[in-house]
């Protein structure tokens, strides 16, 4: 395999100051993959200094918007050539299957593709004019880049991720610091290298990955940085939050969540057992708006428990390369300790561990886990309101309608939601009733460029993806004149 063992600042590969590397390890057979460049504060500030400076005297945030997104497709192009390759190096750091690593990187190129023509089209929206009640003013409203922005993602869909922050900053005119997890760093460097060879200028994109006290934290605390958008966990968001109060930071954040499906019982019982495994299996349930709170109405309840249970044991566990794998392994021991901890922690709790929650058999190493399914959860209880970040369901059954949207918004979060029901007008009903920023009827997890991503309540602030996203990297500058030729008159000679 390459080498990973320098840093992208300033349009060069550079080793870090320190010359401190870090080892990732592939989740299924826990073997080192790489020993990658480990970032440092002393790194942070070059790569924070380099953007700064092709921010404020380079041609990147200066060109036309269609000019912005030609390179933008260039780099789209370039992850389209490399796709099987970036694929595999995800399955390999991640543990994801290669069907599902193949989706994300031809997902990452189409948001590039996308938000280069939303670049373009900034060349017709850039000035808005503003009518004035006062006829001796014009005014008009200007959008510009934010300036520099620091972007730090998480390691369930490494790449992807990195898209979400990058394309639309990039597409606005920013320059950007981004530092991938350490965990999952190698496709963050592969990008690196495909907008080099696409003709980005040099310092307008700059990869750092590194532990997160060594590098995420000077990131979010750099003076030099004007914006910070951050993916992950709620308490790492606090802290970035925190950080970014020092010097009134602009801020987006996308975080935890606890998502509910509610289905009712007029659903069709195979669809709601395909969509509820899709919620939470999918990506191992790495996923941050997976619906892993699931409330069944009663008279369901049991035939759906039962045919979950069945079709959750049909499914293929293993290495990500291997055909027909629908579950890889998880992410690192950690993550795979903390899971097994809730696990126990819900049996503990009263819950009724109805099927999983073991390493499968015949996967003697690696991070493996076969899917947890619990039932009868008490609400009350911490596997129902806390975020477990692993392939565990729990579901609970419901009366009637108020019963189900109450208990599925009663909960510190508010990423997705998600409701089934033949009855349209009922789901259309009970959707506009979740507090949540996403929400799916008769589906879960479908995720598209075009349409706002971000959560109410603890679950974030701001918004990614469509026009939103872009516009979470673009200022908006009020330009006002006066266009009379009489005196203003404010004192009289």
């Amino acid at each position: 395999m390459k080498s990973y063992a320098q840093l992208y600042i300033d349009g060069q590969w550079v080793s870090p100051v320190k010359g401190g590397l870090f080892e990732t390890v592939d989740p299924a057979s826990e073997a080192v993959i790489a020993q990658v460049a480990a970032a440092t504060c002393e790194d942070i500030d070059l790569a924070v200094k380099a953007a700064r400076r092709a921010f404020d005297e380079g041609p990147w945030p200066q060109m036309s918007g269609a000019e912005r997104a030609a390179v933008l497709r260039r780099i789209a192009e370039g992850i389209r050539e490399r796709q099987q390759m970036l694929a595999e190096l995800e399955v390999r750091d991640n543990g994801k299957p290669l069907p599902e690593a193949l989706w994300d990187i031809g997902d990452t190129a189409g948001c590039f593709d996308f938000y280069a023509d939303l670049a373009q089209g900034l060349d017709d929206q850039r000035e808005q004019s503003v009518a004035l009640a006062d006829e001796r003013f014009s005014s008009v409203a200007r959008k510009e880049p934010v300036g520099v922005a620091g972007a730090i993602i998480p390691w369930n869909f490494p790449m992807l991720m990195a898209a979400w922050k990058v394309a639309p900053a990039l597409a606005a005119g920013c320059s950007m610091v981004l530092k991938p997890s350490e965990m999952t760093p190698l496709t963050a460097l592969e990008l690196a290298d495909i907008a080099h060879q696409a003709g980005l200028p040099a310092g307008v994109l700059n990869v750092v990955p590194g532990l997160g006290p060594d590098a995420g934290a000077p990131l979010s605390e750099h003076p030099g940085i004007d914006k910070l958008a951050f993916t992950g966990s709620v308490p790492t968001g606090s802290r970035i939050m925190q950080a970014a109060a020092r010097d009134i930071k602009n801020i987006s954040l996308e975080l935890g969540g606890k998502s509910p499906f509610i289905i009712f019982d007029d659903s069709d019982i195979e669809a709601a057992v395909e969509w509820i495994m899709f919620g939470i299996f999918w990506n191992q349930g790495e996923v941050c708006s997976a619906t892993s709170r699931v409330l069944v109405q009663r008279d369901l309840y049991e035939p759906l428990l039962q045919r979950l249970v069945e079709q959750t044991r049909s499914l293929k566990i293993g290495q990500g390369l291997e055909e027909g794998v629908l579950l890889g392994p998880l992410v690192n021991r950690g993550q795979y300790d903390k899971v097994l901890a809730a696990i126990a922690r819900g049996q503990e709790e009263g819950a009724t561990l109805l099927y999983g929650g073991t390493r499968p058999a015949g996967c003697d190493k690696g991070f493996f886990l076969t899917p947890a399914i619990f039932a009868d959860v008490p609400q009350d209880s911490w596997i129902w309101n806390e975020e477990i970040f692993g392939p565990v369901v729990c579901v609970r059954p419901f009366t009637d309608e108020a019963e189900a949207v109450r208990s599925a918004n009663d909960s510190r979060f508010g990423l997705a939601a998600a409701v089934m029901s033949a009855d349209l007008p009922r789901a259309e009903r009970v959707a506009r009733k979740l507090r949540a920023g996403i929400v799916w009827i008769n589906c879960s997890q479908p995720t598209f460029t075009e349409a706002p991503w971000g959560g109410y309540k603890q679950s974030g602030i701001g918004r990614e993806l469509g026009e939103w996203g872009l516009n979470n990297y673009l200022e908006t500058k009020q330009i006002t004149r006066y266009d009379s030729q009489q005196p203003w008159g404010w004192y009289i000679k």
